[in-house]
């Protein structure tokens, strides 16, 4: 068994590579030894976990790590599926340590021999965006017509799209390749901007890798199955097939996937109209759940992809069949929340169609919906003008006269326009510093605060993160990564300085799935027994674990964090506290306090409750020795 890390780092700059090796002494994966790494040459990594091409369900993520130019700090990505083939590279990481002159692709390839194959080839990739199916789609189309032909083996490749060049939320896509047929389930590692970084910083628009490598991974199944028995009394595929349902399919709700089950479940919950529905009364928040989402937009879904069984896997063998598809478009939750209700819309097609676009042009997807629904609501107060922001309409948000289908589309029409207006800068659009600078400098302009009407997490001078889409104050938290589940996102009151130590330990717990390579969709199993594992192969879950805990305290003495600064930030959890205390009829003694705290001054209260938060995240994360 492997007790080191091969990384190989590349300079786009002159096309010169080397291999260095680490051992376990210090670095167990991808995320402790990426961090090392962008500190030690602010690169970009692209690194799989030791389990990579193992029997171990889930453990073939490919994770990125690097300093997020919309986060303004140390990020960590993933993408699933896509580290099956990187595997094959004979590496663990690939580190990009310089720019390329010109926009290029990085070509890899261990197919003949010990060495691996590197070219950095210049590509006129504007042109190329704007060809066939266009962005990001037409990008991996012809990265493969210039190089599919090389590999014995179907290759892999992560591409980039307009945004990636011409803003900080540009993400990286790829797509599994089966016998030479590309398909359309598109795998994202968009949180973070790291297709911005790729492009901007490295000058590398896409990269095809693949090869014949074989390593010696661990694939004994009795040996996995007696772990699994001993620990749950179940065999490996047994307990996987029961912690991945809600993935699947969930009989106790009639749906799958992370849209099914989260938006048959959301009920009073939901968020739409850019948050707007958080001032909504619990019953006008029910009704809106039920006529626009569960008899139309989840039935459209359940019809087109639960019941015609239209699901794949992110490209390696999975029984979560995560990937729900209708056609060659695919189903999240997240994405097609935030450029779904968040935008005002509410059908299928029309979330189809912003949704496409939005992944063709390259954005991570979260981000995006997260500043269209907020330029929509711009507009719809007038705060903004159609000539400003080079669009031709405005929203249509009047929820009594709401026509499901033709409101929705004239919707996700707006938001298409909004797209290519980012993309093109047109009046006063120009993200390429983040939405908070801009923000600052045009609010001052109209003697408005236009980030008022937005809900973000700010870090550092000009960080910023459309927080992941459920109402409740975990999302806001003051960690050192946000916008991914290092954080609870429990519907329960949690007292603030209780919510940051659980923060804290969720954390954690997310590392140690990171720093394995395996999806979070099999943490039901992973996170407590992946160690063990570390133990049983490696002799080594002590150090293992240590190296967790050193990693997160290491990620927190960086933090930034800044306090909420929108209004609609504070708006987001003084209503969750309020609708808490509504609706629970035993409550937790400390949330009448806090209410009455946020009664008497909202913005002190505000500010006491994050503060709170962080004292509990610092207390957890302390200097670890």
């Amino acid at each position: 068994m492997t007790m080191y890390q091969r990384v190989l780092l590349v300079d786009p700059s002159t096309g010169f590579y080397k291999t260095r090796k680490y051992g376990f002494d210090r670095y167990f994966g991808p995320v402790d030894l990426g961090v090392h790494l962008t500190t030690e040459y602010r690169s970009l990594n692209f690194g799989v976990g030791i389990f990579a091409g193992s029997i171990l369900p889930g453990s073939n993520r490919l994770i990125v790590t690097g300093f997020s130019p919309c986060w303004q700090g140390y990020y960590i990505s993933s993408m699933g599926g896509a580290g099956l083939v990187f595997d094959n590279l004979g590496i663990n990481m690939l580190s990009l340590v310089g720019k390329a002159p010109v926009p290029s692709v990085l070509y890899l390839n261990r197919d003949h021999g010990e060495e691996i194959e590197v070219e950095v080839v210049p590509l006129d990739v504007e042109t190329v965006w704007k060809a066939g199916r266009t962005g990001a789609y037409a990008l991996t189309d012809k990265v493969y017509e210039m190089f599919g032909t090389r590999y014995q083996n179907d290759p892999r490749i992560l591409v980039t799209g307009p945004a990636a060049m011409r803003t900080d939320m540009g993400g990286i896509m790829s797509v599994p390749i089966n016998k030479g047929k590309i398909s359309f389930v598109d795998t994202w590692a968009g949180r973070g901007g790291f297709g911005s970084a790729m492009v901007r910083d490295h000058g590398i628009v896409a990269i095809i890798y693949g090869g014949t490598m074989v390593d010696e991974d661990f694939r004994d199944s009795k040996v996995a199955d007696e772990w699994f028995r001993n620990k749950y009394n179940l065999r490996l595929a047994q307990k996987d097939l029961e912690t991945t349902g809600k993935y699947r399919y969930d009989e106790k709700v009639g749906t799958g996937g992370t849209f099914g089950v989260n938006y048959a479940t959301v009920g009073a919950k939901v968020l739409a109209f850019n948050y707007r529905t958080i001032f909504w009364t619990e019953e006008e928040r029910k009704n809106l759940h039920q006529n626009f989402i569960v008899d139309h937009y989840l039935r459209q879904f359940n019809e087109e992809t639960i019941a015609a069984r239209q699901q794949a896997t992110c490209g390696e063998p999975c029984v979560a069949v995560c990937k729900k598809m209708n056609g060659i478009y695919k189903k999240d939750y997240e994405p097609y929340q935030t450029m779904g209700p968040l935008c005002g819309i509410f059908d299928q097609r029309a979330a189809e169609k912003l949704n496409h676009h939005c992944d063709a042009m390259g954005f991570d997807a979260i981000s995006a919906g997260g500043v269209l629904a907020w330029l929509m609501d711009l507009l719809d107060e007038k705060l903004l003008q159609r000539e400003e922001v080079g669009v031709t309409r405005v929203p249509r948000w009047d929820i009594s006269d709401f026509a499901i289908v033709n409101d929705s589309m004239h919707n996700a029409e707006l938001g298409c326009e909004l797209i290519d207006a980012i993309l093109e800068r047109r009046g006063i659009l120009d993200f390429r510093e983040g939405v908070r600078k801009w923000s600052r400098f045009h609010s001052h302009a109209k003697g408005a605060a236009l980030h008022d009407r937005m809900v973000y997490i700010a870090f550092s001078r000009r960080g910023w993160m459309v927080p992941n889409q459920y109402w409740v104050p975990g999302v806001l938290a003051p960690m050192a990564i946000m916008g991914k589940y290092y954080m609870i996102y429990s519907h329960d009151f949690i007292p603030p300085r209780t919510l940051g130590r659980m923060c804290a330990d969720r954390m954690k717990k997310e590392l140690i799935l990171d720093n394995l390579g395996v999806c979070r969709f099999h943490r039901g199993w992973a996170e407590e027994m992946l160690p063990d594992v570390m133990g049983s192969l490696y002799d080594c879950k002590e150090r293992f674990l240590r190296a967790i805990e050193v990693l997160a305290s290491r990620l927190n003495s960086r933090n930034s964090p800044i306090f909420l600064e929108s209004e609609r930030d504070i708006d987001y959890l003084y209503t969750f506290l309020k609708r808490k205390k509504e609706i629970d009829t035993v409550s937790h003694p400390d949330l009448s306090l806090w209410l009455d705290k946020f009664d008497r001054d909202r913005l002190e209260a505000a500010r006491d409750f994050w503060y709170e938060t962080l004292k509990g995240i610092d207390e957890s994360l302390r200097e670890f020795f």
